[in-house]
């Protein structure tokens, strides 16, 4: 009798730097005929420990990660990088169409204001920072490492700047203090935060999901107002919501490629 050859295994790259990449990591690395390899941008000094094969830092580009799926002879690619990483995914999206690469993309669903939020939404960091009055408030930042920079359009506040990793401030910003932590927050203590700093403005990316979502439910409480960025617009691309959804969606390719004798 004649055995059925060995299918090769599925070879997938992860994109991560979210809880729902570490979520699909755990699933990936217990799944049977899988080879997954999770790609982490290195912009923390200590990510969450993860069972996949990690690696860290950029592609170089369209065509450094194009070089990167056909020598890997990667099957599938799962963007799951956080909402407003733009630039890894539109090079996924493009390094994706010129390989012939499936691709998904795990976008959690943005906030959306209750009643009871004050939020003014902008397009951008530096509109968000711009809006803020003129005369110097208490103004808690949770808009990231990558966007110190544009508080010093408007030094004159006083700062409250929330980050992973410990990072060293312009000179020039002369009212901050740096908040290092990791999420998850809760929302009782980012009230007492604010309450504590005598905070009255809110600056934060809508980076949905619930890791972060302390400050808006904060803010909601003590009625302060929310400068929030929209997420930048992107290619499309098939997208869910969620890494149950992700988990899914590979599965059924899974099974696909295994009906095609792959």
């Amino acid at each position: 009798m004649k055995t059925a050859p060995k299918k090769s295994p599925l070879r997938i790259l992860l994109l991560g730097g979210t809880t729902e990449a570490s979520a699909l990591a755990e699933f990936l690395a217990g799944a049977p005929n899988v080879s997954a390899t999770l790609s982490l941008a290195g912009r923390t000094t200590n990510p969450p420990a993860s069972t996949l094969a990690t690696r860290i830092g950029g592609f170089g580009g369209i065509a450094g990660l194009s070089h990167y799926l056909r020598d890997q002879k990667i099957d599938l690619l799962i963007d799951a990088t956080h909402p407003f990483a733009a630039r890894i995914s539109a090079n996924a999206v493009d390094a994706c169409r010129a390989c012939g690469v499936p691709l998904l993309a795990v976008e959690r669903p943005p906030w959306t204001p209750v009643p009871g939020d004050d939020w003014i939404e902008h397009d951008t960091v530096e509109t968000a920072i711009a809006a803020l009055p003129a005369e110097a408030q208490s103004v808690f930042s949770g808009l990231g490492r990558q966007a110190i920079d544009a508080l010093r359009l408007a030094p004159q506040h006083r700062y409250l700047i929330r980050v992973v990793d410990p990072i060293e401030l312009p000179p020039d910003l002369w009212h901050c203090e740096l908040l290092t932590a990791r999420g998850p927050f809760r929302t009782g203590d980012d009230a007492r935060l604010f309450a504590d700093y005598d905070i009255r403005y809110v600056l934060s990316k809508n980076a949905g999901g619930s890791a972060a979502y302390a400050k808006i439910e904060a803010a909601r409480q003590l009625g302060l107002k929310v400068h929030i960025v929209r997420r930048p617009a992107l290619a499309a691309r098939t997208t869910v919501q969620s890494a149950d959804e992700a988990m899914a969606w590979i599965s059924q390719h899974h099974r696909s490629r295994s009906d095609l004798g792959v």
